[in-house]
């Protein structure tokens, strides 16, 4: 199980900060959703903590500083998948979703039995084995989406950092997608950290939420403390209720202005 600090992490692009003062801990295996309107830093903080991007602050991997890692522990302890890749046309899915197997090989080695098996398990589960063969170049946004997903939940990380997973998925996949995230958190012990621009997700499946806004931390705690109608209409300008269904989770409802 892997758990992430961060304390004051500063980073931005050109030496202009986009993202500033951000503390925030994220237990192990629980799920984290970063959400705020356009422009706010999500996909920056991310990338940060994917330590893609360089940063200022306390950034800790369990105990390690991210700095302090090489490309293939990252790969090892993080996944991440980023909203808009870019894929090699050439590749069928099952020949992507296999590089994710790479942090685990040795020098020369080549991918074996277990990793198919993994690699297989994972495209059945993301609704992907009958385009197994396919190449990459032929699949619709909503199949590249989720052969992405693939690669990164073929590396087994025991951090999943996911930047808009649903981008170009329809309800249900987005669902079943969402689903099987929650249950590899539930039973391998994953902590996922996502952006969601969809609220709605974000309150049902999220233990902790991160609002962002002008690249700074404007609110943080459960759904139910974070995604007001209040916080609603100060940072996204948006008439919306938040409805609590029989169940108890929230749906957050846009209302057209009279």
């Amino acid at each position: 199980m892997t758990s992430l600090r961060l304390r004051n992490v500063q980073a931005g692009y050109g030496g202009r900060p986009v993202m500033r003062d951000v503390s925030v801990d994220v237990p192990a295996g629980s799920w984290l959703a970063i959400v705020g309107p356009n422009g706010a830093g999500k996909s920056t903080l991310l990338k940060t903590m994917a330590g893609l991007l360089p940063g200022e602050g306390e950034l800790l991997v369990d105990t390690h500083p991210v700095s302090s890692l090489s490309r293939k522990e990252k790969a090892r302890l993080i996944g991440y998948a980023p909203q808009d890749p870019a894929l090699p046309p050439g590749l069928t899915v099952t020949d992507y979703a296999l590089l994710g197997r790479t942090p685990h090989l040795g020098l020369l080695s080549r991918e074996g039995a277990a990793d198919l098996s993994i690699v297989e398990d994972v495209l059945g589960r993301l609704d992907l084995g009958a385009l197994a063969g396919r190449r990459l170049s032929t699949l619709s946004g909503g199949e590249r989406q989720r052969a992405v997903l693939a690669r990164v939940l073929a590396q087994r990380a025991g951090l999943l950092l996911l930047d808009e997973p649903t981008t170009g998925l329809d309800l249900g996949h987005a669902q079943a997608l969402l689903e099987l995230i929650d249950r590899l958190r539930r039973e391998d012990g994953t902590t996922v950290v996502s952006t969601l621009h969809d609220l709605t997700f974000a309150a049902q499946y999220a233990d902790h939420v991160l609002l962002l806004s002008g690249g700074e931390v404007v609110a943080a705690g459960t759904p139910g403390e974070v995604l007001t109608v209040p916080a609603l209409s100060h940072h996204y300008g948006a008439n919306a209720n938040v409805i609590v269904t029989e169940h108890g989770e929230l749906v957050i409802a846009p209302v057209r202005p009279k």
